[in-house]
């Protein structure tokens, strides 16, 4: 029973920085409450912080995209109980983000800014949509799944844990990947763009493209229906009046934050 009690406050634990995580990664991105903000102040040389960003989006796209790999798990649980297997991969990716957004470096430097109120209130509307969009999307799959909380629940209930089924619910019929829609969404839309925050929405889209390559390659190697459901589900530009009835799997789903 200790064992159990244990891997259930591993689990929640790991929850809990992830949620924190989120929060801050709101404020960081949006500029808000965080104490230190994707457009604070430059300190260093521009060469050397765009050199040093560079390297904490690469830490968190090699380790996001390598941990969720089926082969990785594979090895990883060899090592890391299964019950606690995504719980670790929450718990490293977190910790992966709150190493960036400690050690980020500011670049300065002004895309475009707009002065227009109307056009600024528009940007935040979008922005806060793209957050909310990618939290209400874990919902319609299983969100405690996601984020290894039943992992942790049914094995502290002595329960066997039980893959959910493929299903395609709510926004999945007309949007293959609403959680990375979200997130672009939030990364793109402020009325200041400098040339640290185009950096940062550049390569966190571009990594979002490759993402959902590996992903899918994963899901149509699992799953023979996710094949079907791609052909008839677009993947980040929702279809208007799709009633699909496809399915999307969530218990390979890789989409995180």
């Amino acid at each position: 029973m200790i064992k159990r009690i244990s891997f259930f406050t591993y689990g929640v634990a790991s929850y809990g920085i992830f949620f924190l995580c989120f929060l801050y990664a709101i404020g960081f991105v949006g500029n808000l409450w965080v104490p230190k903000s994707i457009d604070a102040s430059p300190t260093s040389p521009f060469m050397s912080s765009l050199l040093i960003d560079i390297l904490l989006l690469g830490l968190f796209a090699v380790q996001h995209s390598v941990m969720a790999r089926p082969a990785f798990k594979r090895a990883w649980t060899r090592i890391v109980p299964r019950q606690l297997e995504r719980s670790t991969y929450v718990l490293f990716s977190s910790l992966a983000l709150f190493t960036l957004f400690t050690y980020w470096q500011p670049l300065g430097g002004t895309i475009w800014s707009i002065e227009n109120t109307t056009a600024q209130i528009a940007l935040y509307t979008v922005f806060i949509s793209g957050w909310a969009l990618v939290l209400i999307s874990t919902f319609m799959i299983n969100h405690f799944d996601l984020f290894g909380l039943r992992q942790v629940t049914l094995y502290l209930l002595g329960r066997e844990y039980s893959h959910l089924n493929f299903r395609a619910p709510m926004l999945y019929k007309n949007v293959r990947h609403p959680i990375y829609l979200g997130f672009i969404l939030a990364f793109w839309a402020t009325p200041v763009m400098t040339a640290t925050h185009l950096l940062f929405a550049v390569a966190t889209t571009a990594y979002i493209l490759i993402g959902i390559r590996l992903e899918e390659h994963d899901l149509k190697n699992a799953l023979p229906e996710y094949d079907e459901y791609s052909k008839r589900v677009p993947m980040l530009i929702p279809s208007i009046g799709n009633q699909t009835n496809d399915l999307v799997n969530t218990t390979l789903q890789t989409e995180a934050l």
